[in-house]
């Protein structure tokens, strides 16, 4: 079940280790996971969501556009705590995270799959990261699919 959380944005920048990386003017900061057995229909599935989901306003002031429509830009990070299980105590668990080496494959195929389509800022896999965004709204979208 590959997870990710969008916001939607004014702008937002990325440090990567302290180091500036990039910025976005609006757009999305989408947060990605791959869980234990996504494998490439789950990551198509998530990257055309993405491309595709109509939370920009459009004339009338109604969630119509995606972010190809308004030319926006994407900020991805992966993020491997959206995997957390609560369901017991307080301390997460993350067994349903996808292995690192296998993870890190899926994330490099989601940049390259969806940098073909719009600009886009990217995290470092596996680095510790900074980010600081204006959420336009707020307009916060939770994706999980289960295949």
């Amino acid at each position: 079940m590959v997870r990710a959380v969008l916001q939607r944005v004014d702008r937002a920048s990325l440090k990567v280790d302290g180091k500036f990386v990039g910025k976005i003017e609006r757009g999305i900061v989408a947060l990605i996971c791959f869980v234990r057995g996504d494998g490439t229909k789950e990551l198509d599935w998530l990257v055309s969501k993405i491309l595709n989901l109509r939370i920009f306003e459009d004339e009338q002031g109604k969630m119509n556009l995606s972010v190809k429509d308004v030319g926006g830009k994407i900020l991805a990070v992966s993020q491997f705590t959206l995997a957390a299980d609560v369901k017991k105590g307080t301390r997460p668990s993350f067994s349903n995270a996808m292995n690192p080496d296998e993870a890190r494959k899926m994330w490099d195929e989601f940049k390259l799959k969806i940098s073909q389509e719009v600009e886009c800022v990217f995290g470092e896999f596996g680095a510790h990261m900074e980010i600081e965004l204006v959420n336009n709204g707020p307009v916060t979208i939770w994706l999980d699919r289960q295949f």
